[in-house]
């Protein structure tokens, strides 16, 4: 057994209570290693291009929904910059690590730091309301994939299924304030999840960030030109303008404006 699958077997189960950096207010974050090794790190190594990406685009008293929120790192570092009167919305299919998301948000409201409200709602998103299966990765949990999604090579098999329930972000957009900002990260699903947004891309015309599998990356360019969006590479600074969705896509509105 390799080093790094022995580390993945001893993570199983590690929680840990960090703080983010202190530009995101220092709030309370239950992380496990479980859900990437990444969480053995020191929280601010942990993701510079989420952090990054956070900075530029959550702003005072805007609406966030976090797709695939893991362990919620980019929920709650919106949640640090969207202020009290903000919104963050992070949905996790994962019960467990859902109940770890929930934890984070029960101490940080509780407390007396100036963050919006975190609401958990464990479920997963896709272009139909019906009851599904998600697959729990052999490996890192964030490799995690309901059953009908191709799945990351990463996952390396799975350990065993747990039902969930699939909701359209039209749906949610019922229940929910429409969000300024979305973040996708779905293993191999986010063509389902932008086929069930076709009023949300269309009203309420968020940032979209959206991580996207190389099968899928002609039907997600399809889906946000559709949109009418403009798409560029994430992590590219300045952003890079291009035809073609891939691995760490931005999506903005043709009438908005990008650095």
């Amino acid at each position: 057994m390799s080093f790094r699958r022995l580390a993945e077997r001893m993570s199983r189960g590690v929680v840990f209570r960090r703080r983010l950096p202190s530009k995101f207010g220092r709030l309370p974050l239950y992380v496990t290693p479980e859900a990437g090794l990444r969480y053995w790190l020191a929280m601010s190594r942990v993701d510079p291009t989420l952090y990054s990406m956070v900075e530029e685009f959550v702003r005072p008293g805007v609406s966030v929904w976090d797709i695939g929120a893991n362990v919620g790192l980019f929920s709650f570092c919106a949640a640090a910059l969207s202020g009290p009167s903000g919104f963050v919305l992070a949905v996790e299919p994962d019960l467990w690590l859902a109940q770890l998301v929930d934890r984070s948000s029960k101490e940080s409201s509780s407390g007396r730091s100036k963050c919006s409200r975190v609401q958990v709602l464990c479920a997963s998103v896709s272009d139909s309301n019906r009851v599904t299966e998600l697959n729990i990765s052999e490996r890192a949990r964030s490799s995690n994939h309901l059953v009908n999604a191709f799945g990351s090579t990463q996952a390396q098999g799975s350990r065993y299924t747990q039902l969930t329930v699939s909701l359209t972000l039209d749906f949610l957009l019922e229940h929910f304030p429409a969000p300024s900002v979305l973040k996708i990260d779905v293993e191999t699903h986010e063509a389902n999840v932008l086929r069930g947004a076709t009023r949300l891309l269309r009203e309420a015309r968020p940032t979209v960030w959206c991580e996207v599998s190389h099968e899928n990356s002609e039907e997600v360019t399809r889906l946000l030109h559709d949109a009418s969006y403009k798409l560029y590479g994430a992590a590219t600074r300045p952003h890079v303008r291009t035809d073609r969705a891939w691995f760490d896509t931005l999506g903005i509105p043709i009438e908005s404006r990008v650095a």
